[in-house]
């Protein structure tokens, strides 16, 4: 069950197409070395290997437990989370102010996917810990921050969100969760009950700080009437002291298909009208707050999807190069199973620079300067994040799908890997926003603001990507292609629009994913290609330096030297990806443009 990670591609991504190494112009990052962060990205892989990793099987296989209304978890978590926090992995990408470490969001990217492709249920814990301590360092009261922060990031307490109540699901603003004002100011009484709490309860840390939406009794229904709350598991002094326990009380644990270490718990805040909650910044503005917490967790949502089907890919490459099958060939040699192998390779190298691509968008926007630069960036970010959260979770569990399908009826056993993987996995695209409202987000938000001005900016960035390639004879028939993509991603974009406009919000609602889908598609072969350009020349370096002058030369070099077989793979992948898996994209487009509605006029 080991973790096989990627490093050759995390380390191509962040230092030979992103050039993480530059942000160093910003004085935030004014000591970063490439050598300092390949030594640290390095650490942070055998740690991975050798104490996450080992708690995964562990994790599916005992999973969690409620007893006598406490919940444990598998025995090694404890150590582990707390090895986790010492090493300051919980709090990488945060503000060095409450112990975070402060590097860029980029280069956070690499270590999420070493720990979260490592187990999945195991980081649920710090993903969550550290988006509710930020969001608290980022809205809550000074006090609070340094209250809570230091302990959250150190891996001594976790944190949760808390949104979800069994009659909203997904429309938050129908939550019946109330706050009613204390004596004393910025206090009050929490009362409700919330499902689906990811970590909501454990044996592994001292206290557990929950964030939880509430509606100040009188206050406006819906989402403009939501405030947010710090609801400690157990009361906190001044002086950072535990106190006695608070108002909640755990429920229930959820049975699941996967993810089975990650508690899943129903908690019930005031049963005995005592639960406290602290107000977290104004009040009315709570939705606001969580959508940074809410953001953030998409984009690890969609490294969850990411990371597992990397991890999925290695193995089913490594049983590949070991099954024989049919004499002595292994099945590594089989059309069949080289074209899965093609797919999941695409998928997975595209989604990771999409990711890494979206982190940088995202540290360019928090450091840049200039006002216009910094909104350039953001809605970059902005317009990405609904697509790395819902492509890249689908399409991870499709490459799980993929890899169960290249080991035949042995991916279906539980003593190989991945069959918990394609278990695991699934929850990506349900979580945070199931898929369909993350495709709603990018559709009815993110493609309106300021007139479709993230839509146009991205149109241009593609658009010129293009232009630069123009004359690279290389890869005319890709950047051919492409371009027709783009300009077939713009048609279906303004038909959707068009009805819209005219009145049938239902058909921009039932194209919604489709249309997400084909963002997806257009993005990855951008990407895949814009890495195949940076590769070519250096295979090219390669090749002449080795003096492999013909086809059967060069590709014995690639054969056995593996630096010319790393970009040989990024040039072959771009090909194979723009040829086989991009014209999905057309065929979701002309659903779109057929204007067909028949799904939403069946009497089911």
């Amino acid at each position: 069950m080991a973790y096989l990670a990627q490093e050759r591609d995390v380390f191509f991504n962040l230092f030979e197409s992103l050039k993480v190494q530059d942000l160093k112009k910003y004085e935030a990052f004014s000591g970063l070395t490439e050598d300092d962060l390949k030594l640290f990205l390095s650490e942070a892989l055998k740690f991975a290997q050798r104490e996450i990793e080992p708690l995964n099987k562990k994790s599916d296989e005992i999973g969690c437990k409620l007893e006598n209304g406490k919940v444990v978890t598998p025995a090694p978590f404890k150590a582990a989370y707390q090895a986790l926090g010492a090493n300051g992995f919980i709090a990488i990408d945060v503000p060095t102010t409450y112990g975070g470490q402060g590097l860029p969001v980029s280069v956070s990217m690499a270590f999420s996917e070493y720990f979260s492709g490592s187990c999945t249920a195991f980081m649920m814990f710090a993903g969550l810990t550290r988006g509710a301590a930020h969001l608290i360092e980022a809205f809550g009261k000074k006090e609070y921050a340094e209250l809570y922060c230091p302990k959250m990031y150190s891996g001594e307490w976790t944190g949760t969100m808390g949104l979800t109540e069994p009659q909203a699901g997904s429309a938050v603003g129908d939550i019946k969760t109330i706050a009613a004002k204390t004596n004393q100011e910025g206090v009050y009484k929490i009362k409700g009950g919330k499902i689906f709490i990811s970590a909501g309860d454990h044996d592994m840390t001292d206290n557990v700080i929950h964030l939880v939406l509430a509606r100040v009794e009188g206050d406006a229904e819906g989402t403009k009437g939501i405030s947010l709350f710090i609801v400690p598991k157990f009361l906190v002094g001044t002086d950072g002291s535990i106190g006695a326990l608070n108002d909640v009380k755990t429920v229930n644990i959820e049975h699941k298909m996967g993810i089975n270490g990650s508690p899943t718990c129903t908690l019930s805040f005031g049963d005995n009208d005592n639960c406290i909650g602290y107000l977290v910044g104004e009040q009315s503005k709570g939705m606001s707050y969580m959508f940074q917490m809410m953001n953030e967790a998409r984009l690890l949502t969609g490294m969850q999807g990411m990371s597992t089907a990397g991890n999925a890919y290695q193995h089913a490459v490594a049983y590949a190069k070991e099954r024989v099958q049919g004499g002595k060939t292994t099945i590594i040699h089989y059309p069949d199973v080289q074209r899965m192998l093609a797919t999941m390779k695409g998928y997975v190298e595209g989604m990771r620079a999409l990711l890494y691509k979206t982190g940088l968008y995202i540290d360019y926007a928090a450091h840049e300067t200039d006002a216009e630069k910094k909104a350039y960036y953001q809605g970059l970010a902005d317009l990405l994040t609904p697509i790395c959260k819902a492509f890249c979770s689908d399409k991870g569990f499709e490459v799980t799908e993929l890899a169960m399908q290249t080991y035949g009826g042995y991916g279906y056993i539980r003593e190989y890997p991945v069959e918990q993987m394609m278990r695991d996995v699934k929850i990506s695209s349900l979580y945070e926003g199931t898929n369909g409202i993350q495709a709603l987000d990018l559709i009815g938000r993110k493609m309106m603001i300021k007139g479709g001005e993230l839509v146009r900016n991205f149109y241009a960035l593609l658009d010129s990507f293009i232009q630069s390639q123009a004359s690279n004879k290389a890869f005319e028939s890709e950047v051919s292609n492409l371009k027709k993509a783009l300009d077939t991603v713009g048609q279906s974009a303004m038909k959707i629009g068009e009805l819209a406009m005219g009145g049938n919000q239902k058909f921009a609602m039932l194209n919604a994913v489709p249309f997400l889908h084909m963002m997806g598609y257009l993005t990855l072969s951008w990407l895949l290609l814009e890495h195949a350009t940076l590769a070519l020349p250096k295979l090219e370096a390669l090749w002449s330096n080795a003096k492999a002058e013909n086809e059967e030369q060069k590709s014995a070099l690639c054969e056995n030297n593996d630096e010319a077989r790393f970009y040989e793979g990024k040039v072959k992948v771009a090909r194979f990806f723009i040829a086989n898996l991009l014209p999905q994209l057309t065929a979701l487009a002309k659903g779109i443009l057929s204007e067909d509605q028949s799904a939403i006029k069946i009497r089911f």
